[in-house]
This record gives structure tokens, sequence and C-alpha cells, in this order.
């Protein structure tokens, strides 16, 4: 009798073992996640003022400006991470086209405002990037958790469920891809 409560307590410590990795590694993953909404929401901050000094040398260039605040828009709505992914990456593409403007721009180009928000902008992106890598790794690891042996067996029982990952999407790898090559 003493031999089955003493198996029982072991396996029942056991399976609480299993839950508060799994909880802690979802919270993670939780906390990941919000790092990144912090830094999108510093870049959503930061758009409309560049948006503005745009506007101000390109006045005839009404399509790019509205497709960056359009992309701006939808990314600050977007409710699960694929379409978040999928906002940001819209977003990325049109700040692509509006710094692309500058280079028609000369003045634009060298003003000394211009020149300090696409420097945030660009700090921004880079910790947005070290954000995404950080909640990558963590969702790899709850994923793996969840589908680990004896976790696998209780995971979905206790409400657990596989996390998406924040994916670049397919344009922005064949932009990668088909990058030129350069030869000496």
């Amino acid at each position: 009798m003493l031999i089955t409560l003493g198996i029982i307590v072991v396996i029942g410590l056991y399976l609480v073992t299993i839950y508060n990795r799994l909880v802690a590694m979802r919270q993670t993953c939780n906390q990941a996640w919000s790092d990144i909404d912090v830094q999108l929401k510093q870049r959503y901050d930061l758009i409309p003022n560049l948006v503005e000094t745009v506007k101000g040398y390109a006045k005839h260039e009404k399509e790019t400006l509205q497709a960056v605040i359009d992309a701006r828009n939808t990314a600050m709505s977007a409710g699960n991470v694929a379409d978040q992914a999928a906002a940001e990456n819209m977003l990325t593409g049109a700040l692509k086209s509006l710094f692309a403007l500058s280079e028609a721009y000369p003045d634009l180009k060298a003003n000394t405002n211009f020149l300090q928000l696409q420097s945030e902008l660009s700090d921004i992106e880079n910790k947005i990037a070290a954000a995404r890598r950080f909640f990558n790794n963590s969702v790899a690891e709850y994923n793996t958790g969840q589908e680990q042996f004896p976790a696998v067996l209780l995971a979905k029982r206790f409400g657990f469920s596989i996390q998406e990952f924040f994916e670049v999407a397919a344009s922005e790898r064949d932009a990668v891809n088909s990058s030129p090559k350069v030869n000496f």
C-alpha cells in the first residue's frame, strides 16, 4: 500500500513538473511576443513623422505615402501571429518604397530630420529582428516541449497548443535569393 502511494506521488509530482515546464515556456513565448509588440508600437509611432517629412518634399507622391499609411494601419490592427507577420511584411515593402523616394529628392535625402527618422527606424528594425528571433526561438522550444514524450500525452489535455512562428513572407525570401551577385 505504501509503495503504491509512493508511486502515485512520484507520478503526480512528475506530471506537475511537466505542466509547470510547459506553462513557463508558454509564458516565455507570450513575453517574447510582447517584446515584438513594443518594438512595433515604436515603429508605428515613428512612421507618421516620417510620412510628414517626406510629404513636405514629395507632394505629388501621394500613392506611395498613402500605401505606407494604409500598411501601417493594417499592421496595427492585425490579430494573430500569421496576420501580423503578413501585415509587417507589407509595411516593410511600403517603407522601402518611401525610402526609395529619397533618391529622387536630393533635398529630402539631405534633410537632417529625415536622416534622423531614417536612422531611428533602422535601429527599431534591428530591434524588431532581434525580438523576432527570440520569439521564434521561444516558440521552437515551446512546441518541442509539447511534442516530447511524455508531455505529448498531456499537453493537449491541459490546453496547450502549438504556436505559430513569425515568418518572413515568401516575397522577402525571393528578394534575398535574387539579390545581385558580386564577383571580383
